[in-house]
């Protein structure tokens, strides 16, 4: 009996009705049998004892959970199963083995994980994560768990949990571990928020037999794409996948009928093809049919903007797009000549669209670099963002967001593709860029740092700042005089993380700080006045942003801290 715990004769327990024993395990005695369960209700962490037990059912008093005395099932999925021991009755003693049932731990968060997603609870969720990432599973079979379950459990296709799930999953690098909890939990948490309710996504499967070419199967795709066909689209795109189609030639082919036609749902439609090709980095070409196949539904409703008022009147935007795009049929192979990169953002930002799209043009034509110029078009999306006058429409905030997070999905699939009809992409940004201008008049004065010298500032007095509304301007300041004194640039990341992750963040929150952290790490080993303008610029758009949208009610993050003190084992109910 030497690994096993007494827990004091039959008698006395038939008396007590419950007892708890050194290592936290709750001893019960009902119609003459005795269990002995985890002490700790799963859900969040109430002393058992203290609940009640009739006909087998142990009832936690806190929030009235129930268990299944002798399995420790739960009849309250958002609670979780009860751990149980074995019970060993010797000379009228009750003896107890604490390493009885023993279970795979990794296992046991995945199953838990795959239940909060299902049922969309989000303490499960987080819970799960804790117990998946202090059991050291790679944040990658986390991310793919998500992204499986996303893709499958959503007929209309890519959403923004995806988005954000996969944006999280970037940006894993730049936080603590409470800011990695906070961001996949929260990330999965949308996912199953997106999927509730909603009826599987049904894969068709490829075409049978199909021997063309892969050539073909482009011209197909774009087809079903340009008449809202998702289930044509599916199938072909499924047989390309079959005939071994991978990469950045899946992705050409993918993004080229997502850019033709203009700005497709305001950017949203190229966004998500972005992180669906960034998040298969992470999990692996396994999930290549399966993620890949839940972004035709995106095109069934799409707005086109060509076909809105505002491209077309009071100047038309969209016959000089389409001259430009004839000309780019016979521009040179994608170049690297430099450019005045300063007087190619100042043209961005000016309100004389058709010089824009005339410059923008013969940058590429005379050999530039599409990656750069895609670099720069993201650098004035944000540069929009710094010039934001609060004084505009809450609301505005999207608009000049939607700008921003297009203009980065433009330039991170530049950075792996060379076919031209992408290119367009740039002009679908540009002219967005130059439809925004609105929301710069007035433009708010670029903040610069004081002249009078001031104690040294720690990251942690942003969050302070932003726990109060209407910081907007002092945020942009308060990280203008950070830069100044020289702060640590991976503290103030993951700060800026945190600010984030503390708030009931809304989609495009998510979508503001990973576009420009990683905006951001484009510039970052470079070291002309231009680069080190470029990353305060992201730097000040961000802290903006991110203020705008503080304080919240903070209801999801305080789900994950509960998450997290349960897993410490601390006592909730005595706060």
């Amino acid at each position: 009996m030497n690994a096993w715990l007494h827990a004091g004769s039959v008698e006395k327990l038939k008396e007590e009705k419950a007892t708890v024993i050194k290592s936290g395990i709750a001893v019960f005695c009902q119609e003459d049998q005795v269990y002995a369960v985890d002490n700790r209700c799963p859900h969040m962490g109430f002393p058992l004892h203290m609940g009640s037990l009739c006909e087998g059912i142990l009832t936690c008093h806190w929030h009235h959970a129930r268990f299944d005395v002798s399995s420790g099932g739960t009849l309250d999925p958002w609670a979780d199963d009860v751990r149980t021991y074995e019970v060993k009755i010797e000379a009228g003693e009750v003896w107890i083995n604490p390493a009885s049932r023993p279970s795979d731990q990794r296992e046991e968060h995945m199953s838990d994980l795959q239940k909060g997603l299902a049922q969309n609870l989000e303490l499960v969720i987080a819970k799960a994560v804790v117990g998946l990432i202090k059991a050291k599973v790679p944040n990658a079979d986390i991310v793919r768990a998500g992204i499986m379950f996303g893709t499958s459990h959503r007929s209309r296709g890519w959403g923004p949990g995806l988005t954000i799930l996969a944006a999280m999953a970037n940006i894993l690098p730049k936080l603590d571990e409470e800011g990695q909890i906070q961001a996949l939990y929260q990330g999965l948490s949308h996912v199953a928020h997106d999927c509730a309710g909603e009826p599987p996504q049904h894969l068709i499967g490829p075409l049978t037999g199909f021997e063309g070419k892969v050539e073909r199967l482009r011209s197909w795709y774009r087809q079903c794409i340009e008449v809202r066909d998702r289930q044509g689209a599916e199938r072909v795109l499924q047989t390309a996948i079959e005939k071994e189609l991978r990469g950045n030639v899946l992705s050409d082919m993918m993004i080229t009928a997502a850019t033709d036609h203009f700005y497709i749902d305001e950017g949203h439609t190229l966004d998500f093809h972005n992180k669906a090709f960034e998040v298969l980095d992470h999990i692996g070409e396994e999930g290549t049919i399966q993620v890949l196949s839940s972004l035709p539904p995106l095109f069934t409703t799409a707005a086109r903007s060509e076909e809105q008022q505002h491209w077309q009147a009071p100047i038309n935007l969209v016959k000089p797009l389409h001259e430009a795009f004839e000309k780019l049929k016979v521009m040179p192979e994608k170049g690297s000549s430099p450019f005045d990169e300063a007087e190619f953002l100042d043209i961005l930002l000016s309100e004389r669209p058709l010089t824009m799209i005339d410059h923008l043009t013969q940058l590429l034509m005379s050999g530039a670099d599409p990656v750069r110029v895609g670099q720069v078009l993201a650098l004035a999306g944000a540069e929009r963002i710094v010039r934001f006058n609060s004084q505009n429409e809450f609301s505005d905030w999207i608009t000049v967001l939607h700008t921003f997070s297009h203009a980065h999905a433009v330039h991170e699939r530049l950075r792996h593709s060379s076919e031209k009809a992408v290119y367009r992409a740039l002009y679908h940004g540009a002219v967005s860029i130059y439809l925004n201008h609105f929301l710069n008049v007035p433009a708010v004065r670029r903040p610069s740092p004081t002249d009078t010298p001031s104690e040294t500032m720690k990251a942690s007095g942003l969050l302070e700042l932003l726990n109060k509304q209407q910081q907007v301007n002092q945020a942009g300041k308060w990280v203008v005089q950070y830069i100044e004194q020289n702060g640590d640039e991976a503290e103030l990341f993951n700060t800026l993380g945190h600010a984030l992750l503390r708030e009931d963040a809304n989609f495009h929150t998510y979508q503001m700080y990973e576009a420009a952290s990683t905006e951001y790490d484009r510039w970052a080993d470079e070291d002309s006045p231009f680069a080190k303008k470029a990353k305060e610029t992201l730097l000040i758009a961000l802290a903006r942003y991110l203020a705008a949208h503080a304080p919240t009610a903070r209801k999801m993050p305080h789900t994950g801290k509960i998450a997290h003190r349960l897993y410490r084992g601390e006592k909730l109910f005595e706060g």
